[in-house]
């Protein structure tokens, strides 16, 4: 298994030529996994240069006091859109948000800050966010990203600020792309930016330029903002499917004495776009830590070309993994249990923090052939082992699944759990 993992590794340096700074970052490795070929990394940007400069990853000092667990909730874009579109009901509904989270000991919130190649944030990459005022590029005439922060951070909750790298709309949502949109201005000229599939577009990670693109919006933040954390959730290429990319690998292919097959090579894209994420973050502020919440099934990170075991076992690409362990225990595909087993199996440096994602929307429903409805103590339950496991911290999906009456007990347990594990 591990020797297909380094073919990925080696992909990235084989394909674009990137660098990892190979010659100043030490190749720290998990136990039990040999490190191979380091992903180069093109130089940051002017700006970013302007920011303290990396000699190395960051890795928590020795002696450093133990953090208190974490225990964090996902606020999705839909939580945050308001029938007002104003100022005041974005503000209103966030604190609603927060006293929800305050009830559960959550002590950090992952909150969805670019959805849709978009921002709730004024970016120099991406037009405002539609969930805002209706419109996609339309200024909401404040800065939600910054009164979020700051409300966070006065209850004492960390704030991280959730990405997703790839997504440009899907179906109907957004139902208009601004005209500052980079898709609409680049698809034309540059057409291999972008992946067109079914009824979704996406940035092309494939690109050497998307790549630097979405880093440097990820660091646009760091530099910017008092965020605790960058986030990236579950979506990487949207379909197994060679059509996607085909004309961009066949040049690859063409150019290349001994090209990867598809898959690796997509694998090895991914991995690039990561390491090369990780670094432009640390460079604008190595305080700021990046993470990424992969799905809890390891057979489906591996068709959408997640490489998950390179980013626990070598350094330069999270802080920490948090799996989507959306699974009851009884569940008749792969029960919690099993799937928290496989990923604590993984080796994983000793500076990658281990956190684990809990299916809250489940609660008091039928999903799982029924295996949720059992139990008023699954989601304690899977919290508790979660604290046996020695997990880092747990985040719940999602906050306006907190508020369910149909799980009223289930949550009321959660709740005293969800204590008790802040004070391990």
């Amino acid at each position: 298994m591990f020797v297909f993992r380094k073919r990925h590794l080696f992909a990235a340096l084989l394909i674009l030529g990137l660098a990892v700074l190979a010659a100043g970052w030490p190749q720290e490795t998990a136990e039990r996994k040999t490190a191979p070929a380091a992903v180069q990394i093109p130089p940051a940007s002017a700006k970013a240069q302007t920011q303290p400069s990396v000699s190395g990853i960051y890795t928590p000092e020795k002696g450093e006091e133990k953090e208190q667990p974490l225990v964090g909730v996902w606020i999705p874009y839909m939580s945050l859109m308001t029938p007002e579109s104003t100022e005041s009901a974005f503000r209103e509904n966030f604190e609603e948000m927060l006293d929800v989270a305050e009830k559960y000991s959550v002590n950090a919130v992952f909150v969805h800050v670019r959805p849709f190649a978009d921002s709730l944030y004024p970016s120099a990459y991406e037009p405002w966010s539609h969930i805002l005022t209706g419109t996609q590029g339309e200024d909401p005439g404040y800065d939600p990203l910054a009164y979020m922060i700051g409300a966070a951070h006065r209850r004492g909750m960390q704030f991280h600020a959730w990405i997703n790298p790839l997504r440009i709309s899907t179906g109907q949502t957004p139902a208009v792309l601004s005209e500052e949109s980079f898709y609409l201005k680049e698809r034309e000229e540059n057409p291999d930016y972008f992946i067109v599939f079914e009824n979704g577009v996406y940035y092309n990670p494939g690109s050497a330029d998307i790549r630097e693109r979405i880093a440097e919006s990820a660091a646009e933040i760091a530099e910017k903002y008092d965020v605790d954390g960058i986030h990236f959730d579950d979506y990487f290429y949207p379909a197994e499917e060679e059509s996607i990319d085909a004309g961009q690998y066949e040049a690859y292919a063409e150019s290349t004495e001994d090209p990867l097959p598809l898959h690796e090579w997509r694998t090895a894209n991914i991995n690039a776009l990561i390491a090369t994420v990780y670094h432009r973050i640390k460079t604008a502020d190595p305080d700021v830590v990046f993470g990424i919440s992969p799905q809890g099934n390891l057979r489906n990170n591996e068709k959408i070309n997640a490489d998950v075991y390179t980013w626990c076992a070598q350094r330069g690409y999270v802080d920490y993994i948090c799996p989507q362990l959306y699974y009851s225990f009884e569940n008749p595909a792969l029960p919690y249990e099993n799937a928290l087993e496989e990923w604590l199996a993984m080796p994983r440096l000793d500076s990658v923090k281990f956190y684990v994602g809990l299916a809250v929307y489940k609660a008091g429903t039928d999903a799982d052939q029924g295996t949720w409805l059992g139990s008023e103590e699954i989601l304690k339950g899977e919290i508790e082992r979660a604290g046996e496991s020695g997990a880092d911290g747990v985040l719940f999906y999602a906050i306006d699944h907190l508020r369910s009456e149909e799980a009223a007990a289930e949550l009321a347990n959660a709740q005293i759990a969800a204590k008790a594990f802040t004070e391990r």
